[in-house]
């Protein structure tokens, strides 16, 4: 890797699926910055040395991916609160000498819906999660701290969920029974599926859309495709939907500042971009 331009990667295993060479080399290109952004795949095993010789590699920093974003937390000197709340970084950068990490999956996420429904913080003092994975592990806590109120989980393991009941504390409530659940679906302001549900098209979570509120607002993480059969019922119900495709390019931004010295905008050309090279790859 050069010495004479900033450079950056994304750590996996494997790699090859990661979006963010896409994402990251559109922003250097439109910003006309001399940079790179590559694919390093790297086993367990290989991991912390690979980590230790980021700068002898040329890198300034890094994303990570699956499985590495709990092994990396344990090997920053320094992480922002959202990820020692989390136990897990996708995101490294240097200040002087010392390895920085955070976390930006709850960022991005709270950034999406502000461009895509940006009403949803005053009626959405309710929200209902589908899904208690690391997704939702990050999604959580960042919608607390937006001033949510109550957070509903349904998931398959009712065991998950109350591991996460039992971190983030007596905000949170676990659904389990198919009544529980239509209850949830009339009280919430904000409905998120942060499950891979729905990914090319497949499958959906419990849909009771008619019982919602007209003002609630409905989320899907998945972004391929881009309007998935849960945000399609509930359009068809006369609901405001936020796609994931945005979380994605936000929680991006993050580290594309702290790498390369400018905080990136995400537009219609770049979310025009990014799906189509995804849609393609998946």
């Amino acid at each position: 890797m050069s010495n004479n331009f900033p450079a950056a990667c994304v750590i996996g295993n494997p790699a090859q699926h990661s979006l963010s060479p896409l994402i990251h080399g559109f922003w250097l290109k439109q910003y006309g910055l001399q940079g790179c952004y590559a694919r390093e795949t790297v086993a367990s095993s290989d991991l912390e040395q690979f980590i230790g010789s980021l700068r002898e590699k040329g890198y300034v920093g890094a994303n990570i991916t699956v499985p590495h974003k709990e092994a990396v937390f344990k090997l920053v000197e320094r992480c922002a609160p959202e990820a020692q709340n989390l136990g897990a970084v996708n995101t490294i950068w240097f200040e002087g000498d010392v390895l920085c990490g955070t976390n930006s999956d709850g960022f991005g996420f709270i950034k999406s819906l502000d461009a895509q429904t940006p009403k949803w913080r005053e009626t959405s003092k309710i929200a209902l999660v589908f899904g208690a994975g690391g997704a939702a592990r990050g999604i959580i806590p960042a919608l607390l701290s937006a001033g949510v109120e109550k957070i509903i989980i349904s998931n398959r393991s009712v065991e998950k969920a109350e591991v996460l009941r039992a971190q983030f504390g007596d905000r949170i409530q676990v659904c389990a029974a198919d009544n529980g659940l239509k209850a949830a679906f009339s009280e919430a302001g904000l409905i998120i599926n942060t499950t891979s549900l729905g990914l090319k098209g497949n499958g959906s979570p419990a849909q009771y859309f008619e019982l919602c509120k007209k003002h609630t607002v409905v989320s899907d993480i998945v972004y391929v495709p881009l309007e998935t059969p849960f945000l399609a019922a509930a359009k068809a119900h006369g609901l405001a939907t936020a796609q994931g495709l945005d979380m994605l390019l936000y929680q991006a931004t993050i580290g594309f500042e702290k790498w390369f010295g400018i905080m990136p905008e995400v537009n219609d050309e770049l979310r025009a971009y990014v799906l189509d090279a995804s849609s393609r790859a998946f």
